[in-house]
């Protein structure tokens, strides 16, 4: 096994969940909704890959589901709501639901399933892989949401509108390339 192309495998999943994460952190968090976050999107990147082993080449042969028909989707209808967000008026700050951390963690995490299909030519150790991807992407997603955060105190409304814009046109080009 080699460990340095893990933490590379694992850098690279997690780039798309920093992005994302600056882009979401700019919706106003509560330090709570910011861990649970990065748990979820740490969560899904330890389980991906092994339901992506496990079960990966079976059902995409079966349902010939367009994963990245699924991004945009998921990318599109976030950053629509963060779009809207940005334009109500209202002082009381909303706070994010499970559902919408829930639908963010997926959508970040599509691609550890399909390493998962193909991580038993990377190592027979698929465990120690997706810890690895899960304590990367958990970091990974936590500084993006914080540094979103700061952005949002820095520039206020217009960051979760250029936030939720960045994640619509993300999933275009998502399902472009």
């Amino acid at each position: 096994m080699n460990i340095i192309l893990i933490f590379i495998i694992a850098v690279s999943l997690s780039m798309d969940a920093f992005s994302l994460s600056l882009a979401y952190g700019t919706v106003s968090m509560t330090k709570k909704e910011i861990n649970l976050l990065s748990i979820i999107v740490g969560m899904y990147h330890f389980f991906m890959p092994i339901f992506g082993m496990l079960i990966g080449g079976f059902v995409f042969d079966i349902l010939h589901l367009n994963n990245k028909l699924i991004v945009l989707v998921i990318f599109s209808f976030i950053g629509i709501n963060m779009v809207i967000e940005s334009f109500k008026k209202e002082e009381k700050v909303k706070r994010m639901k499970i559902g919408e951390m829930i639908l963010f963690g997926l959508a970040v995490s599509i691609d550890s399933f399909s390493v998962g299909i193909g991580i038993n030519n990377i190592s027979s150790n698929f465990f120690l892989c997706s810890c690895i991807f899960s304590l990367i992407s958990f970091i990974f997603t936590y500084i993006g949401l914080k540094l979103g955060n700061k952005l949002n105190q820095l520039i206020g409304k217009i960051a979760t509108l250029i936030g939720g814009i960045t994640l619509v046109v993300l999933g275009l080009i998502y399902i472009i390339k």
